[in-house]
């Protein structure tokens, strides 16, 4: 399976992101990608403070089905994440959209916001686990400041995940560039898992973005990074089975395991 991770430009209208994801679909598509990964709120961008309670859109809302026919009409898959309405509730999620079921839509909601600015914005829905399998690979899914604490990452990989993707809005500082650069590797390796993690870059309204994008092996080493200052397609092929002998050499979730029975 190959996958291609959009380090998406900060700014613009929801309608002129639209219009660039839908291009990031094709490029990818083109280059023979089987799923397209976009940042956190992508389609709305992350800086537009309050005004993202009133833009969302629920999950079978216009934005939605105007992805779903861009996934029918070229035959790639997609994640993206979107501000989500649910009654009165407002929700940083992801829509997870397979070429081989469009019809069928999963959502993952960001369960654990970051700082008086989401928490302000968002609603904190309870925790899920959300795993889907695309081209036989078996995917979980979390979103920006999720991964930053292992046991989440632990907990999609104990549940049988080869694929961990996350969108997420990496503000630029000191901590942002230690996040991607060394953070999300060292979260693969110690699950043994691919990571796929889809950053803005540039400025918005509010904040600046790390950008470094990048697609991680089980055994740590960066199969594709993206610079930090400009927009771009990385992409990399999935192939747990070249994997073999560093999860033999790194038996952590195994291990972990017997830890388990051990203290029961």
């Amino acid at each position: 399976m190959k996958i291609t991770a959009f380090q998406m430009q900060a700014g613009g209208t929801p309608q002129d992101r639209l219009t660039r994801l839908e291009q990031a679909m094709r490029d990818a598509k083109a280059e023979g990608s089987d799923l397209l990964v976009a940042p956190e709120l992508a389609i709305s961008g992350y800086g537009r403070g309050a005004e993202l309670r009133t833009l969302a859109q629920p999950k079978d809302g216009p934005w939605v089905q105007k992805l779903q026919q861009l996934v029918r009409d070229l035959g790639i898959s997609l994640v993206t994440g979107f501000p989500e309405a649910d009654g009165e509730g407002r929700y940083i999620s992801a829509v997870i959209i397979n070429s081989d079921d469009p019809d069928t839509t999963l959502i993952y909601r960001k369960y654990c916001l970051y700082g008086d600015y989401e928490k302000g914005i968002f609603d904190t829905p309870k925790r899920s686990t959300i795993l889907t399998t695309m081209h036989g690979l078996k995917l979980g899914f979390l979103i920006c400041y999720n991964v930053e604490f292992p046991e989440n990452a632990r907990r999609l990989a104990q549940a049988g995940a080869q694929v961990i993707i996350v969108p997420t809005a990496m503000a630029e500082g000191p901590a942002g560039a230690f996040i991607t650069q060394h953070v999300i590797p060292v979260r693969a390796f110690e699950n043994q898992v691919f990571i796929v993690y889809a950053n803005h870059t540039g400025a918005d309204e509010s904040y600046s973005y790390q950008g470094m994008s990048s697609i991680v092996a089980p055994d740590g080493q960066k199969l594709a990074f993206a610079p930090q200052d400009k927009a771009a397609l990385i992409s990399a092929q999935m192939d747990p089975a070249g994997y073999e002998k560093s999860r033999s050499d790194n038996p952590y979730l195994s291990d972990t395991l017997t830890l388990d029975l051990m203290r029961s």
